[in-house]
């Protein structure tokens, strides 16, 4: 038996993590900040690939069985790939899930035009991973798409909140939105974006939905745990969670108050 690992680029993964951890407060979590390396928006397919397996293995070598990828760029440029070509060769029985199959199952019940917004890196825009998704699921929609490539490092430099930064979000959701009239629903389609989710609320129109995927991956956790017993039998219940970064732990532990409401102490680490 194990913990369930979450791994993300940086922080952002810490918005996921606390809304399972929420959902199901019995599980034991293992966290994995790739902060050195961040961001993973504007690297290559390979690098993003060969950077999240890295991770994924010391996940499954700390002993975890199931892992939760919550980073929408690593979902998006090598989750597939893991999952069809490393897990059956090198981790069978093991399972590694990620964050865009469901949001695209559940999305498009918050619309009502069939219009909906996505703000994501450049990484999961061109990968085209959402609108691929949203059209098996809701083929109905027009999926409307922008990379926000400066979000993360703003978030992460902690300037999302200056005057300058503000501006420079503001800019681009007005861009998104320029892209159609009936957008009326903006899905965050990337985990750090949710710090931002009240702002981008206080200057959109009135009867637009802003999504997070915080909870839609919450509830999918709890109900592939629900249909896959045998899984979640494997999954250690003492109510830890350890946190794991391969930049500093003392930056990692300042920093992660902005995504997460607990005080973290964390673990530094090395990958490659």
């Amino acid at each position: 038996m194990g913990p369930i690992g979450i791994f993300d680029s940086g922080y952002g993964g810490l918005t996921i993590l606390q809304d399972i951890q929420n959902k199901l407060p019995e599980h034991d979590y293992l966290y994995l900040g790739d902060n050195a390396r961040a961001p993973y928006g504007t690297r290559s397919f390979d690098v993003v690939y060969e950077f999240t397996l890295e991770a994924i293995k010391e996940l499954f070598d700390r002993g975890c069985e199931l892992i939760i990828i919550a980073c929408n760029t690593a979902s998006a440029k090598a989750l597939r790939t893991i999952q069809q070509n490393d897990l059956p060769k090198h981790f069978p029985g093991k399972r590694v899930l990620g964050v865009i199959r469901p949001s695209s199952e559940i999305i498009g019940q918050f619309t009502l035009n069939n219009h909906i917004g996505i703000l994501a890196t450049q990484g999961t825009v061109v990968s085209e991973s959402y609108v691929i998704e949203i059209e098996k699921f809701s083929p109905e929609c027009r999926v409307h798409q922008l990379a926000c490539p400066l979000w993360v490092p703003l978030i992460e430099n902690n300037e999302h909140e200056t005057k300058e930064g503000r501006e420079f979000i503001k800019k681009d959701v007005e861009l998104l939105l320029s892209k159609s009239k009936y957008i009326d629903t903006i899905l965050l389609g990337c985990t750090h974006y949710p710090v931002l989710k009240e702002y981008i609320e206080s200057i959109i129109p009135n009867g637009i939905e802003v999504i997070a995927q915080g909870n839609i991956v919450a509830d999918s956790l709890s109900d592939y745990l629900l249909r896959h017993p045998w899984l979640d039998s494997k999954c250690s219940k003492n109510g830890s969670i350890h946190f794991l970064t391969t930049e500093s732990s003392q930056e990692f532990d300042q920093n992660a108050s902005h995504f997460f409401s607990k005080s973290i102490s964390s673990e530094h680490i090395k990958l490659g």
